[in-house]
C-alpha cells in the first residue's frame, strides 16, 4: 500500500501540470493568419531588408498587420507584389523598377592614387586609415564593401578597379546604396540608360590633374538639355529622370566623357523618300555635319556621325525620318512620336 502513495502523488502532480499546461496553451496561445505563411511562400526569400523589416518573415507579418504595401518586396518586382496582394485580397500599385549605378569609372587608368592602400580589403577601413589612397575625395576605392553587401551577385569589382552593376541581376533592393561610405551609389529608373559616372565636386583643370574623366562643371550637359532636365548643383549636373528626356546628347556632349550610356549600340536615323527637302532638322541636330542635303531636295544622314538622340524626328513635319537598329529595321519614327 505504501508503494501507491508515492505514485499517487506522482501521477496527482503530472495531472495538475498537465491541466496547467493545457490551459496556459489556450491562454498564451498566439494566433498566426495563416495569410502570413502564404506570403512567405511567394516571396523571393532574399531576407535583404529593402522593404524596411526584418527580413521576409517581418515583411510577410507587416502586411498581414496593414503595415506594409503589398508592393514593398523590391527585389520580387511587379510579379510579387501581384501575388501578395492576390493573397491579401486587394489591388497591387508597383513602382517604377529601379537599378544601382555607380557614379564613378575612375579606375587605375584615369584616376591618380596618392598612396599605396596595404589594409584591410573594405571602403570603411580604407576611409578610417587616411581616407582612401585616390587624390580624388569622392571617387570608388574598389575594395568591393557594395560587393558584399549585395544578395543577387549584381556588383563586381572590375579589373580597372572600380565597381560596377549588372543590371539584369540588380533588384534594386539598395544595399549597396547604404553600404557605400563615399555615397557614390544610387538607384536610377530602369528604363533609362544613361547616367552621370562622376561624383567628384571640384571644377576646371583642377579635375583634370587627377582624373581624365572626371566632370569638370562646364556645364555643356546643361546647355544640350533645352528641356531643363539638367542641373547643376555643388559643380556636378543632376539628372531629372521623371522628364521626358534621353540625355543622350548630353552625353555625346560632355568633354570629359563622364556619363555612362549603358546602350553599346544605338540606332541611327534614316531619311526616306518622303523627304521634301525642307532642312529643318539639320539645324536642330547637335552633331555638325551629321545631316547634309541641299534645299527642296532629299537630305541624307552621316551614318557614322548619328548618335540617335531623336531630335530630328520632332522636327520632320513629312514624317520622312526614322530611326534604324541592328534588330529592327523599323525601330521608331517621327510619326510615331507626333
Amino acid at each position: 500500500m505504501e508503494i501507491f502513495i508515492p505514485v499517487l502523488i506522482v501521477g496527482s502532480i503530472g495531472l495538475l501540470l498537465g491541466v496547467g499546461l493545457g490551459v496556459a496553451s489556450k491562454k498564451l496561445h498566439v494566433f498566426v493568419d495563416e495569410r502570413v505563411s502564404r506570403i512567405l511562400e511567394v516571396l523571393p526569400g532574399a531576407n535583404c531588408g529593402a522593404c524596411g523589416f526584418p527580413g521576409c518573415s517581418g515583411f510577410a507579418k507587416a502586411v498581414v498587420e496593414g503595415k506594409a504595401n503589398p508592393s514593398g518586396c523590391v527585389p520580387g518586382g511587379s510579379k510579387t507584389a501581384h501575388l501578395v496582394a492576390d493573397i491579401m485580397g486587394v489591388t497591387a500599385t508597383t513602382s517604377e523598377p529601379m537599378v544601382a549605378v555607380v557614379h564613378c569609372k575612375g579606375g587605375k587608368k584615369e584616376a591618380l592614387e596618392r598612396a599605396v592602400y596595404n589594409g584591410i580589403q573594405d571602403c570603411n577601413a580604407a576611409i578610417m586609415t587616411g581616407n582612401g589612397s585616390k587624390v580624388c575625395q569622392d571617387g570608388c576605392l574598389g575594395l568591393g564593401t557594395c560587393v558584399r553587401a549585395c544578395p543577387f551577385d549584381a556588383l563586381h569589382i572590375t579589373a580597372n578597379g572600380v565597381a560596377e552593376v549588372d543590371a539584369e541581376k540588380c533588384t534594386g533592393c539598395g544595399n549597396c546604396v547604404k553600404a557605400c561610405p563615399r555615397k557614390i551609389i544610387s538607384m536610377v529608373p530602369k528604363a533609362h540608360q544613361i547616367f552621370l559616372a562622376c561624383s567628384n565636386h571640384d571644377k576646371g583643370a583642377k579635375v583634370k590633374k587627377y582624373c581624365s574623366v572626371g566632370c569638370t562643371a562646364c556645364t555643356l550637359c546643361v546647355k544640350a538639355t533645352p528641356s531643363g532636365a539638367i542641373k547643376m548643383e555643388n559643380n556636378l549636373p543632376v539628372l531629372d529622370y521623371s522628364a521626358n528626356e534621353n540625355f543622350i546628347t548630353a552625353c555625346y556632349k560632355c568633354p570629359s566623357k563622364c556619363f555612362t550610356d549603358k546602350v553599346k549600340v544605338r540606332p541611327v536615323a534614316n531619311i526616306d523618300t518622303k523627304c521634301n527637302g525642307c532642312g529643318d532638322c539639320v539645324p536642330a541636330c547637335p552633331v555638325p555635319g551629321a545631316i547634309t542635303g541641299e534645299k527642296d531636295k532629299r537630305h541624307v544622314i552621316d551614318k557614322e556621325k548619328c548618335i540617335g538622340c531623336g531630335i530630328c524626328l520632332d522636327k520632320c513635319e513629312p514624317h520622312a525620318i526614322s530611326l534604324w537598329g541592328a534588330t529592327s529595321m523599323h525601330k521608331i519614327s517621327s510619326r510615331d512620336k507626333a
